[in-house]
């Protein structure tokens, strides 16, 4: 026999149990049965709450009418929390990868989650560009650089890349390169570098 908000608590643990890795699917059918649930449980609980203003026996109600609604709560925050940990992973892709879901990722996310992205990059980016007079990246050096040179190893053919300074750099599978931070970070970030030094 299943309790009120036993299909809340497993969807929790499937969040949890991907922490430290990329989100799991987003699971609508779960999220479906636990709304039908709150939707079932509030409707007993305004038959019961209208019979127990008409019957002396009220008060017998009053019980499996809190109880009930105890349920609604927890199945609500239950909900609220798997929301804002998907939203809160979903923010520290935008900061350390970029404007651009990863495919993988982006296969795991709901369409409504998808566009919360797009909205929260179009907020930071029009944020970005309004401080000072040219603007500001905020997502580059999150951790203050020690060096501002670099080595990276190029880890796919990309192509010419044109650096700060005007010089351009053509980036080949295992090449390496010496470059300025600020000329690479991004790359870095997508995963098209990696730093070696």
């Amino acid at each position: 026999m299943s309790m009120f908000g036993d299909r809340a608590i497993e969807l929790l643990k499937e969040l949890q149990r991907c922490e430290n890795r990329d989100l799991p699917p987003y699971n609508d059918d779960e999220v479906r049965q636990i709304l039908e649930e709150v939707r079932a449980l509030y409707e007993q609980n305004c038959v019961e709450a209208a019979e127990a203003g008409q019957t002396e026996e009220g008060q017998l109600l009053l019980a499996g009418i809190y109880s009930r609604h105890a349920a609604i709560e927890r199945n609500k925050r239950c909900l609220l929390a798997y929301v804002y940990n998907r939203m809160h992973k979903l923010r520290a892709v935008r900061w350390n990868q970029g404007s651009i879901i990863p495919t993988d990722l982006r296969e795991a996310l709901h369409d409504e989650e998808v566009e919360w992205f797009g909205k929260y990059s179009r907020s930071l980016a029009s944020y970005m560009q309004s401080v000072g007079d040219t603007g500001i990246d905020l997502t580059q050096h999150l951790k203050p650089p020690k060096n501002l040179f670099i080595e990276v190893r190029c880890l796919e053919d990309y192509g010419e890349m044109e650096t700060e300074d005007g010089h351009t750099v053509t980036l080949t599978k295992n090449s390496q390169h010496f470059l300025r931070r600020t000329d690479c970070e991004q790359l870095i970030h997508q995963g098209v570098l990696e730093q070696i030094s």
